[in-house]
């Protein structure tokens, strides 16, 4: 009982404060949410995560460079948590928030239905991709994480879904049911994003910047059965917050090497890239290389 009152209190709490940022001005959402964040997130154990998961990377900095950069980080993972609550105005079309680039490499996708296996990164704002790409009128469908509190989970897949207007497009909580899902997805001619660059614990060995770790690679197993091209997705968060998603040229690494490791170091060299060129806006924060 004390646990569901808890979870009850929690959910309380989460949504008071998504309807009241609802009726704020979407760049005030946003200032707010990166304020409170970079305030508070270096107090958190997960900032002691986040200093040596960038020591690892960008091993040549001193710790005040690094405390400067985590801080950036924490910054940008508060107006990601904080933009959800205005999700559906930040598509808005109208405000202009979101600038789409390389959408020659996606012509085959968007005007003959072409089925891809769009991947990104947990950079930016990663909550705006699936609806920028259901905007081009792409059925899309997307794996998500759920959070513990059923209640908030509830509340932020609402927020979601109205984002998405195609009624085909979808997102699914990771496991078993997901899986079969994405399938089956697939075999009706619906597109996939991933967010690869997180830990999978049952995942293969791979490197990313130099240090092994488990990475996920089934989707290189369906990519290659069903014949999929993968589309590398950049996402990055301009200095007036608003955004630049850039679809890259097609990749089929998976045709190159004999295992899904090999395949893989391809794809982590792109999201390297990325990482590198936007350190602060990466999700330092989770157990990457443990």
């Amino acid at each position: 009982m004390y646990k569901v009152i808890k979870l009850l209190f929690e959910y309380t709490i989460v949504n008071l404060l998504f309807t009241f940022l609802s009726f704020l001005p979407v760049q005030w959402v946003t200032y707010i949410g990166g304020k409170i964040f970079k305030l508070i997130g270096p107090l958190s154990k997960a900032n002691k995560i986040a200093k040596e998961n960038y020591k690892k990377v960008f091993t040549n900095l001193n710790n005040k460079e690094i405390d400067n950069n985590i801080s950036k980080s924490w910054e940008n993972l508060g107006k990601t948590i904080f933009e959800i609550s205005v999700l559906e105005k930040i598509i808005d079309e109208n405000r202009k928030k979101i600038k789409l680039k390389g959408i020659k490499n996606i012509e085959s996708v968007i005007k003959k239905k072409e089925k891809v296996i769009f991947f990104s990164i947990h950079q930016s704002n990663w909550e705006i991709l699936v609806p920028s790409i259901d905007k081009l009128n792409i059925r899309v469908g997307a794996i998500y994480r759920h959070i513990n509190n059923k209640y908030i989970d509830k509340l932020i897949l609402k927020k979601r879904n109205q984002s998405i207007k195609n009624k085909k497009s979808f997102y699914t909580p990771k496991g078993k049911k997901s899986a079969k899902e994405i399938i089956k997805s697939l075999n009706e001619d619906t597109s996939i994003i991933l967010l690869i660059d997180q830990k999978d614990s049952s995942g293969d060995n791979v490197k990313l910047f130099d240090n092994m770790t488990k990475t996920q690679t089934g989707f290189l197993k369906i990519a290659r059965k069903k014949n999929l091209k993968l589309i590398p997705v950049k996402n990055i968060r301009l200095s007036n917050n608003n955004f630049e998603i850039t679809f890259c040229k097609a990749i089929t690494p998976y045709l190159n090497y004999n295992t899904d490791a090999e395949a893989m170091l391809d794809i982590h060299k792109i999201i390297e890239g990325w990482i590198r060129e936007n350190p602060s806006q990466w999700f330092w924060q989770h157990k990457r290389f443990s």
